[in-house]
């Protein structure tokens, strides 16, 4: 086979390859086979049709065509493997020869990753907030603790933020009742917006026995622009009442003989929480620093692939689609880097890492494990996956070797987070969630 690049720019090259009519055989062989199974021909068994009577019913050339599927794909990757060059679009093909006795020949314009440099890790240096715990956020989870072994008491006054209403919701639209905004005996903490828009301000101030009625209109769904007017009865107003902060509280809540063992154990749990907060600031601070230092010009065929998959249902405006246009020439940019970061670096993925993220993943979309692999292999997203969890190591990489510093000048250390030895953390899974890499697409 021979093969020749072009550069066309620092992001696109092409490529002429010509494959001799003898290396054209594996190719042929996979026509044939094809062909064979698709079609019914009378005295044949289907798939057991002789190559002689396919070219008798349709044709030699048929068959070539049919071959080119094969041998552009193969031969393309061939050349890219050999020449070390990182495909970033589809390929743009154009075949110049296919013939019997001279073989095929063909042109392909494709995107590639441009060569850049990468920084110095040890000279980014980020800034995160102070782990600092204060004592408003001590009281504030020992607050949350006692309303979990509180009580609620009816009250005869207006309901306010924090009550417990319980409440009927009917919704109609030109008096046709909408039954996604329909309950009964329900109960709400006001305040919470934990409902459609309008109902906090709708309720609040009300008492029991007391309707309300307000307008929303939906955005999105079958209501979507309908204005729906719902109607709020309010049955019941409730308050909380509190256990006293005290040692019979602090024995009856936790293993602590006092309210000072409590808040102490408080205290160290949000330390750990801090700390985990700084990973995840120093991580998204730290990929930011890293594509800032990065000169390096993304490829457009790369994004336009991207933009059209997205929007080939013709959903969307122009504003939508120059936001998410934005966005996928940052996270092309992002996969780029970390990509030849992970390459320099020499990072691999192991079984282990790989089932990990396969779990993590999975739990995500609600489905096993076993399922969501197969969905990836049936998908073809196998190697996709791989290079996923690769970058994740490589930001985890990066991490390693910057300098990471809070706003009081003290120097963080993140390597107990990074090897996740912190207690009640999923460290791994910290810092793979909301990762700026691809993301993947698995039918339920």
């Amino acid at each position: 086979m021979k093969s020749a690049v072009e550069n066309l720019s620092p992001t696109r090259i092409k490529i002429s390859i010509e494959v001799p009519a003898n290396e054209m055989q594996p190719a042929l062989d996979k026509a044939y086979q094809r062909i064979a199974s698709q079609v019914n021909i009378p005295g044949f068994r289907k798939g057991k049709i002789p190559a002689r009577v396919i070219d008798q019913r349709f044709g030699r050339g048929a068959v070539l065509e049919e071959a080119i599927n094969d041998a552009i794909p193969s031969a393309l990757a061939e050349v890219l493997v050999d020449n070390k060059i990182v495909q970033m679009s589809r390929p743009n093909v154009d075949v110049t020869k296919i013939d019997d006795a001279e073989g095929l020949a063909f042109t392909a314009e494709i995107d590639i990753r441009p060569e850049f440099d990468l920084p110095k890790l040890e000279d980014i240096k980020v800034t995160v907030d102070n782990a600092e715990v204060t004592d408003e956020q001590v009281e504030e989870q020992l607050t949350e603790l006692r309303q979990r072994f509180g009580s609620l008491k009816n009250v005869e006054r207006a309901a306010q933020d924090g009550d417990i209403v319980m409440i009927d919701l009917r919704g109609e639209h030109d008096g046709q009742p909408v039954e996604e905004i329909t309950a009964q005996a329900m109960s709400y903490e006001l305040g919470s917006d934990g409902m459609v828009p309008g109902f906090d301000d709708a309720v609040r101030g009300a008492s029991a026995d007391e309707v309300r009625h307000f307008v929303f209109t939906p955005t999105n769904g079958v209501w979507n622009d309908k204005a729906i007017t719902v109607e709020v009865t309010v049955r019941s107003v409730r308050e909380r009442e509190l256990p006293e902060a005290n040692d019979e509280f602090a024995m009856l809540a936790s293993e602590f003989d006092t309210i000072a063992e409590l808040k102490s154990d408080i205290r160290e749990r949000l330390g750990r929480l801090r700390l985990v907060e700084q990973a995840y600031q120093a991580r998204d601070l730290a990929h930011d620093a890293l594509m800032e230092k990065v000169k390096a010009e993304v490829p457009e065929g790369a994004i336009q692939d991207e933009v059209d998959a997205h929007f080939e249902d013709g959903h969307g405006d122009d504003a939508h689609k120059a936001e998410f246009e934005s966005d996928v020439r940052k996270s092309v940019k992002s996969r780029m880097v970390l990509d030849k970061l992970a390459e320099e670096a020499d990072l691999k993925v192991s079984d282990a890492e790989l089932s990990q993220w396969l779990v993590q993943e999975a739990q995500r979309y609600g489905m096993a494990p076993d399922q969501f692999a197969d969905q990836l292999v049936q998908a073809g997203q196998v190697q996709g996956a791989i290079a996923e969890v690769r970058r994740v190591k490589a930001l985890s990489h990066v991490l390693e070797h910057i300098q990471v510093i809070d706003q009081a000048g003290n120097k963080i250390d993140l390597e107990t987070v990074l090897r996740g030895d912190q207690p009640d953390v999923d460290f791994d899974q910290a810092f793979d969630a909301d990762s700026d890499t691809e993301n993947f697409e698995v039918d339920e």
